[in-house]
C-alpha cells in the first residue's frame, strides 16, 4: 500500500505482520517531515517483491513473519536489490534475538526494539526509531552474494599487509570498541582466534537495550569463542571475551577484575568505549591493546591515540571494511591507530603478538 508525499526525502519500506505494530510505525515515521513511507507488507516474499520494485531507502523489517520469515527475506534482498535493513525486533522473545542477529550477520545493519503504543517510554523509542532510519539510510551497502558450500558469504579482502613480517608486541589484555556494523566484524575477529588466546577480550558494543543478552550467546556460537556478559568483580580469564552489559561503563583494575559503574554517559553513551579505554590505559599501561571497529560518532577515537602514545598496540578497522567508517575514521585521522586492517587480518595480527614465544636458549 502506497503512502506518498512529495515533501519527504527518506523512503521506508515496512515489513511487520502484526496490523497494531504496522500502523504505529507508519505513524511514527510519518510524523517527521524527512520520511516518506514508500510502502508496508506483512511477508518476506512481499518485502523481497516490493524491495524490487520500490527501491526504498531503507526497510525496517520484522524477524518472524508468515512463509518467508524475515532472516531469510534479508538474506534474499541483500543478495537482490541491496538496501539498508534496521531489524525491529522484540527483545523479550529468545527465537526472535536469535534471527535478529542471524539477520544482521545476513546484512542487516542494527537492531531496535519493536515499539509498542501502551509501553513505557514510547516517545523515545520513537525519536529512536526515526533517528536510525535517518541515519542507517545514508549507509551505502554492498551487494551479498549467495552463500558458499560452508554456508558463508564469499568477501574478497584486500592483502595490504603482510601480518608475518609485524615485529611482536605482547599484551596483557584487548579492549575492543564497536558500534553498526560491529556485531559481524566481532564474529569475524573472534573467529580467528585460538582457544588458548592468552589475553582477555574486553568489549563494548553500541546497541539497543534488552539485546546484549542474546548478542553475547549469538556470538559466543557464530564465533566458537567463549563469549559472555560481563558481572562486577568477575576475574577476567585467557580465551574468554566480556562484554558490557546494558545502560553501565565497564572498566577493569589493575587485579585483572571487572569494574562496572553507572556514571554519566560518555558521548551520549552508557557503555561507552572511551571509559573502557581509559580504564584499560589506567590499568595497564603499554601492555594492551586497543581495537576500534566499524561505526558513527567518535566514541573512543581520542582514547585510541592517548593508547598509542603510550606505546599500546592500536588497531582501526580499514574504511573498506567498515560499514560506518565513523569511529575508526576519527581515530586514524588524529593518528591514533598503529595498523589499519581488516577484520580478518586484525585477528591475525592479535594472534601473531600475543603468541606464547618459546622459552630463550
Amino acid at each position: 500500500m502506497p503512502f506518498c508525499e512529495d515533501n519527504k526525502n527518506i523512503s521506508v519500506l515496512i515489513v511487520e505482520d502484526s496490523p497494531v505494530v504496522r500502523d504505529l510505525l507508519i505513524s511514527i515515521l510519518d510524523s517527521d517531515p524527512q520520511i516518506r513511507v514508500a510502502g508496508a507488507v506483512e511477508s518476506g516474499e512481499e518485502a523481497l517483491r516490493e524491495a524490487k520494485r520500490l527501491h526504498p531507502d531503507l526497510i525496517t523489517m520484522d524477524v518472524i513473519l508468515p512463509g518467508m520469515d524475515g532472516l531469510e527475506a534479508t538474506r534474499r534482498i541483500m543478495e537482490e536489490v541491496p538496501t539498508p535493513i534496521l531489524i525491529v525486533s522484540a527483545a523479550w522473545v529468545s527465537t526472535e534475538v536469535e534471527k535478529t542477529f542471524r539477520a544482521i550477520e545476513a546484512g542487516a545493519l542494527a537492531v531496535l526494539e519493536k515499539p509498542s503504543a501502551s509501553s513505557v517510554g514510547i516517545d523515545v523509542r520513537a525519536r529512536e526509531l526515526i533517528r536510525a532510519v535517518k541515519v542507517m539510510s545514508e549507509v551505502k551497502v554492498v551487494r551479498r552474494w549467495a552463500r558458499n558450500s560452508r554456508g558463508e558469504a564469499a568477501l574478497t579482502v584486500p592483502d595490504d599487509l603482510d601480518v608475518g613480517k609485524v615485529v611482536q608486541q605482547p599484551f596483557d589484555v584487548v579492549a575492543i570498541g564497536a558500534s553498526t556494523g560491529g556485531p559481524t566484524v566481532l564474529k569475524t575477529v573472534l573467529s580467528g582466534l585460538p582457544e588458548n588466546f592468552q589475553a582477555p577480550i574486553l568489549i563494548v558494543q553500541h546497541m539497543t537495550q534488552g539485546f546484549i543478552g542474546g548478542f553475547a550467546d549469538w556470538l559466543s556460537r557464530a564465533s566458537h569463542y567463549p563469549v559472555s556478559v560481563a558481572v562486577n568483580g568477575q576475574e577476567i580469564r585467557p580465551g574468554h571475551a566480556y562484554v558490557a552489559p546494558d545502560g553501565l561503563h565497564m572498566g577493569v583494575n589493575g587485579f585483572g577484575k571487572i569494574v562496572l559503574a553507572r556514571g554519566e554517559p560518555d558521548h551520549g553513551l552508557r557503555p561507552s568505549v572511551s571509559h573502557l579505554f581509559r580504564s584499560v590505559l589506567r590499568a595497564y599501561g603499554k601492555n594492551a591493546a586497543g581495537v576500534l571497529l566499524t561505526g558513527m560518532g567518535r566514541d573512543g577515537a581520542h582514547e585510541l591515540k592517548a593508547m598509542k602514545d603510550k606505546g599500546m598496540l592500536t588497531i582501526a578497522q580499514s574504511r573498506e571494511s567498515s560499514v560506518v567508517f565513523g569511529m575508526p575514521g576519527e581515530a586514524i585521522g588524529m593518528n591514533a591507530a598503529s595498523y589499519i586492517l581488516p577484520p580478518e587480518k586484525i585477528a591475525r595480527m592479535l594472534k601473531k603478538l600475543n603468541a606464547k614465544q618459546p622459552p630463550a636458549d
